[in-house]
């Protein structure tokens, strides 16, 4: 049957009960008037708007795309897809396209031919190295490449250039998940899989938003809640999300007290005997001094702290420590706010506590918020070494320069790997001389746009743009280079529970546009790159080559792709890794066997200290954990350094919505994604909405000490005190950069410059705000619900309809509920 996917995103229920498979249910979309047997061919594919790699295949007709529809076989979706899924490939066909490279003469960019924008980039690199060495040059790359295109960038920056300055701006959503993971079990990888929402009695969201960032994991959460036994589901989130309002327990905490609730929550699991003792034994260190910390967090001095009821506390404390099933996921919530890589090792150290790993049901999910933010840490394209190989360890950068054949002092160890937000500073300070941003927007991302904005501005530096539109980055750019999107080129890339993908190129590069690949080895042909034996150090061409090559990197890691092919992944439902030889259908589940990759010898990481974030020293590491088990770390709560007061009294938080990804530069160009959120708004609770005479559909301003944002109001069940904005809104679609300050739209202008001190990411969900009424709210064109004051809603409430383009063919097979 046919179904409104704006109205109702998560679509038809097919109920299922614990332990059972989720039944199938294929989803397809067909737009510009294309009936099923008009279809040329279908190209298998994935998803590429969220993390959760729903596996796809694209329709083409005439060389064009026309539509996708779900993978039945697929080990994750099952056939469903989600409303970016099925309406954001239309961006690909967008007309304003880059299709030819960009220059920049006499102030305005202009067309040119690939050699001479090539040329340009090459000869500042060359004069850059001759005058300045490679710490004059950084690259800032993205979360939405493939994974050969990432492992060759990494060998050019690393290997070839030598410039410790390479990040992703995978640091702004997963940096977290990964610190997280490394100070828990010695190394990144998540040890859940998606199949234990199939059999968790519990399901523990600390916020995760899930209903809105992967919206098919979800349908599947749905589906369990409606069929027999369902799990219990908590949530933490300050906000009423769908989540919320499915949760049987929801706790709303105050903005930035993270680690005392987890504290809080810790210390009920050990007062009550909620937790292995046998387990945490055989295969963890650091209990004494975890037990030492938390109990100075009672469950009444937990909940005053975050401002929720004790008794919440206790229930949701309950609910864990008394599962036989427990499944957690983490995201955006935790990473971006106060505390962020202490307070999701936290949500480790309760299944550590429990034994709950490497069974069904019981996982953890420390969440990606990109399509292959996963292949970024992978291969070391962000501030890790190619197949989590530790910096620090003088054997693990050797094992890397021999598989390179280059001198290891080449690769740059000297010191930790640079952090976006430190490349940035690097640029404004002066000592990067050459930025190369690939498929990201940071003059909308990252926070403070007012500074960002005036350090991508700088005479002094000469910036690179390779992206598919010309995104407020680009137009501040001295070189743009086309570059091709997703179906456009072939590549694999893995999603947040470890599934690799296969993405085949549906259909040609608009104009003279190229994958990124071909850029990355066009520039290192051109530089000469050349490894110890004076052959080029890109020894590779075609994107099976680059797997092939990336394969030999990562084999005896923990991200072992040694048993996995093109062949293998074509036709499949996605394979796990690690995935060997011996193993060639890969492995569902990490550390079911309690064994980690924490061995001093072993490990990516010594980790770092939660609260200050200073590294640990590696015979320090060797006395803690000879054995290389588990680390339970304990982190004391520290308040956020910017609080509410008396001139900004409300707390900001800013995130994602259902209908919109990143900076909109697809989504944005989605037709009925757009139409469903086309622009920013503010949320606020009904008591702060009536204290400030403000009503649903007001003309707003939100103001911080770093600037001010206009926005429509919605008034919801949000915590009182507390303001949300989307992050999504820049000024691409008015091509004017100058829309900013008193009217800006885009939520970063009002975030601070400041990261957490372990992950290094920004905490875009902190600072102090203060809001007024501008104008009542005529022309209102929010797509959310009208309210008043006195009966809030969620803001996530879909709107009524997305009209007949919206309408998507739902297709259960037979024996299957709906």
């Amino acid at each position: 049957m046919k179904r409104d996917r704006i109205a109702e995103p998560w679509g038809a229920r097919t109920p299922y009960g614990s332990g059972e498979r989720w039944p199938v249910r294929v989803d397809t979309y067909l737009g510009e008037g294309t009936t099923t047997d008009q279809v040329d061919r279908w190209v298998q594919s994935a998803s590429v708007l969220h993390s959760n790699g729903d596996g796809l295949d694209i329709a083409v007709r005439d060389g064009r795309i026309v539509g996708v529809r779900g993978r039945a076989n697929d080990r994750v979706n099952h056939g469903r897809l989600g409303p970016k899924d099925l309406f954001g490939w239309q961006a690909n066909h967008s007309p304003d396209r880059l299709t030819r490279p960009l220059v920049r003469e006499g102030g305005r960019l202009v067309e040119a031919s690939w050699d001479e924008a090539m040329t340009r980039v090459v000869s500042r690199t060359r004069q850059l190295l001759d005058t300045r060495g490679p710490s004059s040059i950084g690259f800032y790359t993205s979360g939405q490449l493939f994974l050969e295109e990432y492992y060759t960038l990494a060998l050019v920056a690393r290997g070839g250039i030598g410039t410790a300055h390479l990040d992703g701006n995978t640091r702004l959503c997963t940096a977290t998940a990964a610190e997280a993971l490394k100070e828990s079990f010695g190394c990144d990888g998540q040890p859940g899989s998606y199949t234990d929402v199939d059999h968790a009695d519990v399901i523990a969201l600390y916020g995760h938003n899930v209903a809105e960032t992967q919206t098919v994991l979800w349908a599947r959460i749905l589906d369990r809640l409606a069929g027999p036994n369902p799990p219990a589901i908590l949530c933490v989130d300050p906000r009423p999300t769908p989540v919320a309002r499915a949760a049987t327990v929801h706790l709303a905490p105050r903005p930035g007290t993270n680690v005392a609730l987890m504290n809080g929550l810790l210390h009920e699991l050990l007062a009550n005997d909620w937790f292995d003792p046998e387990f945490v034994a055989a295969h963890t260190v650091g209990f004494e001094d975890l037990q030492a910390v938390v109990q100075d967090y009672p469950a009444e001095r937990a909940a005053q702290i975050c401002g929720i009821d004790v008794d919440d506390l206790r229930a949701a404390a309950t609910l864990v420590g008394t599962a036989d099933r427990l499944l957690s996921t983490v995201l955006q919530g935790f990473y971006q706010a106060n505390q962020a890589t202490a307070a999701a090792v936290q949500v480790n150290n309760v299944h550590l506590l429990r034994g709950m790993l490497g069974r069904p049901g019981c996982g953890i999910l420390q969440m990606n918020g990109q399509p292959t933010a996963q292949n970024t840490r992978e291969c070391g394209a962000d501030g890790d070494l190619s197949g989590f190989r530790n910096w620090a360890n003088a054997e693990h950068v050797a094992e890397l320069a021999a598989i390179w054949n280059v001198e290891p002092s080449t690769i740059p160890h000297y010191s930790p790997p640079t952090h976006a937000m430190q490349i940035f500073r690097y640029v404004e300070q002066g000592s990067i001389g050459m930025l190369w941003v690939q498929a990201t927007n940071p003059a909308v991302s990252l926070p403070e746009l007012a500074r960002i904005r005036s350090v991508l501005s700088r005479d002094e530096l000469f910036l690179v743009v390779q992206d598919i539109f010309l995104t407020e980055t680009a137009q501040l750019a001295d070189v743009v280079l086309p570059a091709a999107a997703w179906a456009e080129k072939t590549g694999t890339f893995t999603n947040a529970d470890r599934t690799v993908h296969l993405s085949e190129q549906a259909v040609d590069p608009p104009g003279e546009a190229r994958s990124d690949l071909d850029i990355f080895v066009d520039f290192a042909d051109r530089m000469g790159f050349v490894d110890r034996d004076g052959v080029p150090l890109v020894g590779w061409r075609a994107p099976q080559e680059a797997f092939e090559a990336w394969k030999r990197c990562s084999a005896g890691r923990p991200c072992d792709y040694s048993g996995l092919s093109y062949d293998a992944l074509r036709g499949s439902g996605g394979i796990q890794w690690p995935c060997t030889p011996e193993h060639p259908e890969g492995t569902e589940r990490l550390y079911a066997d309690g064994r980690f990759w924490a061995d001093p010898d072993r490990c990516e990481t010594y980790g770092r200290d939660l609260l200050t974030g200073a590294p640990v020293e590696v015979t320090e590491y060797r006395a803690l954990n000879p054995d290389g088990k588990a680390i339970l770390k304990g982190a004391a709560y520290r308040a956020p350094h910017e609080q509410p007061d008396s001139e900004y009294p409300l707390a900001l938080l800013t995130g994602r919505t259902l209908y919109q990804f990143h900076t909109r530069t697809k989504t944005g160009r989605a037709p009925q994604l757009q139409a469903a959120a086309p622009d920013v708004w503010v949320e606020v609770s009904a008591d702060d909405a009536s204290a400030l005479a403000l009503t649903e559909g007001d003309l707003a301003e939100v103001r911080t000490r770093r600037g001010s944002v206009q926005a429509r109001v919605r008034v919801t069940a949000i915590r009182r005190g507390v303001v949300f904005l989307p992050f999504h809104y820049g000024y691409w679609d008015a091509q004017d950069l100058s829309a900013t300050g008193d009217a800006g739209r885009a939520a970063n202008e009002l975030t601070p410059t400041e990261w957490d001190a372990v992950s290094k990411q920004p905490l875009f969900k902190s600072g102090a705000a203060r809001l007024r009424r501008l104008s009542a709210g005529e022309g209102h064109t929010s797509a959310a619900p009208t309210t008043t004051a006195s009966a809030p809603v969620s803001a996530e409430v879909p709107p009524t309809r997305g009209g007949p383009d919206a309408e998507v063919e739902e297709s259960t097979p037979a024996g299957s509920s709906s």
